[in-house]
């Protein structure tokens, strides 16, 4: 993360919310979806990064749009945020959706059609 950059946090209750606040987020600034975190049964933190202003543009659409599908619970946003807590954020936090690399195959998993 750059010294500069900052954290952004928008916790729902629901996957859904936290789906519809992601999206949010990353439509409403230039801010990266950094993790995914499942914080506790049902609680769910969207975290990203970026410049402070994107961040907290983010944040506030993240929690409009979490509300406006689910429950809302807490936000938050960290500027230059220390490397320890940078740490903790990449490194410490159960991922519940996992980033896929680059040279992973798109289809659907094997065993899936693919269908609904």
């Amino acid at each position: 993360m750059a010294e500069n950059e900052a954290l952004g946090f928008v916790e729902t209750r629901g996957l859904v919310a936290a789906i519809e606040a992601a999206d949010a987020m990353v439509k409403a600034a230039r801010v990266r979806i950094k993790t995914v975190g499942n914080a506790d049964a049902a609680l769910i933190s969207v975290i990203c990064e970026g410049d402070l202003a994107a961040c907290a543009a983010a944040v506030d659409a993240g929690k409009a749009a979490a509300a406006r599908v689910g429950d809302f619970v807490v936000s938050n946003l960290i500027p230059r945020p220390d490397d320890d807590t940078a740490e903790l954020v990449a490194e410490r936090i159960d991922v519940i959706v996992p980033r896929r690399s680059g040279s992973e195959d798109k289809a659907a998993p094997k065993g899936r059609s693919g269908k609904v």
